[in-house]
C-alpha cells in the first residue's frame, strides 16, 4: 500500500478507537439525517444502490462523501466485519481523511 492510503486507513482506525466513526448502513443513514456525519465512506465495490442511496442523501444534506477502498479493507481498518459504509463524526478526522484521499488522487495512488 502507498503512503497517503496507509494514512487514511490509519485515521480511519484512530477515528474509530475515539469513537468518532460510526459503521453500518443504518447507523451511517442515521448520522446523515441527524447531521451528525462530517464525512461519509461508500467502499468501491459496495453494491450500485447503496452507493446511489448513499450519494444522493449525502447531496441533500450536504455531507461531504467518497468512495473508497472496498468493504473489506474499510472493515479491517476499523475492527469489524464487511462494511459498506462508514460515517466520521468527527470534523477534524473528515478534514484529515479528506486531505489525504486527495493525496492519493493527486498522486494517482487510490
Amino acid at each position: 500500500m502507498t503512503g497517503s492510503r496507509d494514512k487514511v486507513l490509519s485515521t480511519l482506525s484512530m477515528a474509530m478507537k475515539a469513537g468518532k466513526l460510526v459503521s453500518g448502513e443504518t447507523a451511517v443513514m442515521n448520522a446523515v439525517r441527524s447531521m451528525t456525519a462530517a464525512l461519509v465512506i461508500i467502499a468501491g465495490d459496495a453494491s450500485d444502490g447503496t452507493k446511489k442511496k448513499f450519494t444522493d442523501k449525502t447531496s441533500y444534506y450536504e455531507v461531504p462523501c467518497r468512495i473508497y477502498g472496498t468493504k473489506d479493507l474499510l472493515a479491517h481498518s476499523i475492527g469489524k466485519d464487511m462494511r459498506s459504509v462508514i460515517a466520521v463524526t468527527d470534523e477534524g478526522f473528515a478534514g484529515s481523511i479528506i486531505q489525504r484521499l486527495e493525496e492519493a488522487d493527486i498522486n494517482g495512488k487510490q
